[in-house]
């Protein structure tokens, strides 16, 4: 005769992991409901672009209709937004590029050596608002003949991005150990020989992380193209603009240009995620 063996009862739930649980459910909840805030306009512009005008603008279609390509081709063929593509990325590159080689050096030189003056000068130049220049940038450009080229786009980007870049760099250079750079002097190394051979390659996160922002800034900026480019230079969010007139706006057409300037920043955002997220949390441990 065998005995019959009563499995034990599993224990209650403390009121400390029932908590916890409630906790991490809640939270979760929250995230999704945030991420499907933001998610719902992307989600709705990339529908719109494969609709119709009409299907656009009726709200029975939602997401359940047959795709077009016609809205992509009407705006490919036409060249206008080709053209502002191109542009864009000469301005966003050039600028970005020219404002790293200016911005890093100097934010080394104000986070090593302590220049806290400089930095918050830094800062002052950040918080100025850019609108507040055009009217004498316009009229300093006009006079030097520069207005409609991408020479004017690069240097008022450039206001932005230097300090963007040395105010993202100064505390990733200040969290650098310090012995590091003066090991490599007791080599032989000049002070800059060392910024060049030592801090630069540890700060490549950092670096990767203020270009990236400072593209993206290039990239999505309205209102200097709109005031010195014309039509020759005219960047991909004034190429937007056209597209709403008084009398109507071309929705699907919207939608597809919006879609095409949209995903290399998305792209971009996605493939250099590790190196934003160690450049923005670089040296907030310092100390």
């Amino acid at each position: 005769m065998s005995a019959t063996v009563t499995p034990a009862a599993r224990p209650p739930l403390t009121p400390a992991p029932r908590r916890r649980r409630t906790w991490s459910w809640l939270r979760g909840t929250a995230i999704a409901l945030v991420t499907l805030v933001f998610a719902l306009p992307l989600v709705w512009m990339f529908a719109a672009a494969f609709k119709t005008n009409v299907q656009v603008t009726d709200p029975s279609v939602g997401l359940w209709f047959t795709p077009t390509l016609d809205n992509f081709r009407s705006i490919v063929e036409a060249g206008q937004i080709v053209r502002s593509l191109g542009n864009s990325l000469l301005v966003g590159v050039v600028s970005t590029v020219l404002s790293a080689v200016i911005a890093v050096p100097a934010a080394w030189a104000v986070g090593r050596f302590g220049m806290h003056r400089t930095g918050s000068l830094v800062l002052v130049a950040r918080i100025v608002p850019a609108i507040s220049l055009l009217v004498p940038w316009y009229y300093l450009f006009a006079q030097m003949g520069l207005v409609g080229s991408y020479t004017v786009l690069v240097l008022s980007h450039m206001f932005v991005s230097v300090p963007l870049i040395m105010w993202v760099m100064i505390s990733f250079f200040a969290g650098l150990p310090v012995e590091l750079e003066e090991a490599a002097r007791t080599d032989g190394l000049s002070a800059f020989g060392a910024f060049w051979r030592i801090s630069l390659p540890l700060a490549a996160p950092g670096t990767a992380t203020a270009s990236l922002l400072a593209f993206v800034f290039s990239w999505n900026n309205f209102m200097f193209a709109l005031v010195f480019a014309d039509d020759r230079t005219q960047t991909v969010p004034v190429t937007l603009f056209n597209f709403i007139s008084y009398a109507s706006t071309d929705w699907g057409g919207l939608m597809a240009a919006a879609t095409l300037i949209t995903v290399p920043v998305v792209f971009a955002a996605v493939v250099g995620q590790k190196y934003l997220v160690a450049g923005l949390t670089a040296g907030a441990t310092k100390g």
